[in-house]
């Protein structure tokens, strides 16, 4: 069995066939279901180098608005699995696994009772066999084995979306951990009937980490660690696919507006201690379960292949540190930004040194 080599990795003693083989081997007899929304694989760089990387940065604004009040329908999505080079941090490279290019993959929107029709092509110049694993769906392996695609290959299958909820979606080849590692995940909403309360503004965010031989802050080209990955020791902690993606591009709300974030931890190790360093969560949805929401939460924990949905009314402007309160993840990348406008509130927020606080770097 020959050594295939794949862009800034170690080489790996793998062919398609091995690996349809493996994965057949993994999941068990056939596979079924999982989720969707009308989502195109926007064109990807196949020539995309460690001189000139893409972004596969996921913008936390980049997802569908709510369905609503319809009634069920048939939903198509489309996906797209790409191997690129991409920017982890400035002047730091990593050759990422996405959907559609982007980490994480799109946001998939339904509701309860749709039909969704998935379709996934591997692209031509992937160099892995890639699948689709969504957790909404009732049915073996959701959807993994019926995607199961060569490079090149496109596959499909359908599924009824029973069970309202915030999913997970993910690549479910083996080395099931190295696929989610680097970048296949994402996350699907299944809307109750009638839709979830009116915000003014929804946001999509998923953690994520990365396993590199280098050390963390290396600069250059970085080769993925498989004796990190198994030894479960990350160098790189992010948020939508970079250590710096929700930095560059902020949430923004105004004082007195509603947020929504819907949140999911992609993995493929570690539990998330999701928190935003100023705020309380008015509403909190755990586990993603849209039917017990909670009141006045402070820190949501969200394991890996799961997720969770906030909500809170922003009262005082400024800007608010979206982290996990593990908090030495910080110091490796995992840190995002939300910022507030409008006019001070003394009412509920007044600063006694507000010259000395603009020259300090604010913690918690």
């Amino acid at each position: 069995m020959k050594a295939m080599k794949i862009p800034g990795r170690r080489p790996l003693l793998a062919t398609a066939a091995v690996l349809a083989l493996a994965t057949a081997a993994w999941l068990g007899a056939p596979l079924a279901a999982n989720a969707g929304d009308k989502v195109a694989a926007a064109g990807h760089a196949h020539a995309a180098t460690e001189a000139a990387p893409v972004s596969v940065v996921r913008l936390p604004t980049d997802l569908p608005g709510p369905i609503g009040k319809r009634g069920p329908q048939r939903v198509k999505v489309d996906l797209e699995t790409t191997e690129v080079t991409g920017q982890l941090a400035d002047g730091t490279t990593y050759h990422y696994w996405t959907f559609n290019n982007k980490v994480p993959g799109p946001f998939v929107r339904v509701r309860v009772g749709d039909t969704v029709e998935v379709k996934m092509k591997n692209a031509d110049d992937s160099v892995m066999m890639h699948n689709v694993d969504f957790h909404a769906v009732t049915g073996p392996g959701g959807g993994a084995k019926a995607t199961e695609a060569a490079p090149g290959e496109t596959r499909g299958f359908e599924f009824k979306a029973l069970n309202p909820g915030l999913y997970v979606y993910h690549c479910a080849t083996p080395t099931v951990a190295s696929h989610i590692a680097n970048g296949m995940y994402g996350l699907i909403l299944v809307e109750p009937e009638g839709g979830l309360p009116k915000v003014d503004h929804e946001f999509y965010v998923m953690q994520g980490e990365i396993y590199t031989e280098q050390a963390y802050g290396t600069k250059g080209h970085l080769d993925e660690s498989i004796d990190k990955l198994l030894s479960e020791r990350p160098e790189y902690f992010i948020f939508n696919g970079s250590t710096d993606a929700l930095k560059k591009n902020p949430l923004k709300a105004k004082v007195g507006e509603t947020v929504r974030i819907y949140f999911g931890v992609g993995g493929p190790n570690y539990t998330s201690s999701f928190h935003v360093i100023g705020e309380i969560f008015d509403t909190a949805y755990p586990m993603a379960s849209l039917s017990s929401p909670m009141r006045d939460v402070q820190t949501i924990t969200t394991p890996p292949g799961g997720a969770s949905v906030v909500d809170f009314k922003v009262e005082v402007p400024g800007n608010y540190i979206l982290v996990d309160h593990a908090l030495s993840r910080v110091e490796r990348g995992l840190a995002g930004i939300l910022t507030v406008e409008g006019p001070e509130n003394p009412t509920v927020f007044k600063d006694h040194n507000p010259q000395k606080s603009a020259q300090s770097k604010g913690g918690h």
